[in-house]
C-alpha cells in the first residue's frame, strides 16, 4: 500500500496537532513526516524549509482573527488575536518567529491597523501586535511551566491579573491612536 498523498492544508493541520501534542521544540520535519507516513523529502515538495512551514502554520493560527474592520473596537481585535495565539500550544512563539522573519502574520497586523484607524500608521499597529505577541508568549510560558509542575501557581498573581495587564496595554494603544487622529 502506497503512502497517502498530502496537500499543504493537510500537512499544516497535522503540524498544528503535533504542535499541541509535543510543542515547538519537538516539532521537526522528520517527526512530522513520520506522523504523515511519508519521507521527510516529501514535505519539502510543499515547503522549502521549516521556516516556511511554520509561516504557513502561523497563518493558519491567525485565521481565527476576524477580517480587518475599521468598525471593530481595538479591544475586541486585540483579544481575538490573543485568543488565536493561545488556542495552540506555543502558538505565540510560532507566530512570533514568523513575524520576526517577516514571513507571514499580516492578518493580525491588518486587523489592528483597521481597528486603530489607518491614520495611526503601521508602526503603532506593529507595536500593538508585538505587545500582544509578548504578552501571549509570557502567558504560554507560565501555563506550560505550571502544567509540568515546574512552578506553583502564584496566589499573589491570579490569572485575572494577566487580563488586567493586557487590557491596560490595549487601552494605552487606543489612547495613542486617538491622540494621533486629526481634530
Amino acid at each position: 500500500m502506497s503512502p497517502a498523498r498530502h496537500d499543504r492544508r493537510s500537512i499544516i493541520e497535522r503540524a498544528l496537532r503535533l504542535l499541541d501534542e509535543v510543542g515547538l521544540p519537538d516539532l521537526t520535519m522528520r517527526r512530522l513526516a513520520t506522523e504523515l507516513d511519508v519521507q521527510p523529502s516529501a514535505l519539502y515538495w510543499h515547503f522549502p524549509n521549516k521556516q516556511q512551514l511554520l509561516a504557513a502554520v502561523a497563518d493558519r493560527i491567525l485565521e481565527a482573527v476576524p477580517q480587518p474592520d475599521a468598525a471593530a473596537p481595538l479591544p475586541d481585535t486585540a483579544r481575538a488575536i490573543r485568543d488565536a495565539l493561545l488556542a495552540y500550544r506555543d502558538g505565540a512563539e510560532v507566530v512570533m518567529s514568523t513575524y520576526a522573519l517577516r514571513l507571514g502574520a499580516r492578518r493580525a497586523q491588518d486587523a489592528l491597523t483597521a481597528s486603530l484607524g489607518d491614520d495611526a500608521g503601521d508602526a503603532l499597529a506593529d507595536a500593538a501586535f508585538e505587545f500582544i505577541l509578548g504578552h501571549s508568549a509570557l502567558l504560554q510560558q507560565r501555563m506550560h511551566a505550571q502544567s509540568i509542575g515546574a512552578v506553583e501557581p502564584d496566589a499573589a498573581d491570579p490569572a485575572h491579573r494577566a487580563d488586567l495587564v493586557f487590557d491596560a496595554g490595549v487601552r494605552s494603544f487606543a489612547a495613542l491612536s486617538a491622540a494621533r487622529r486629526p481634530s
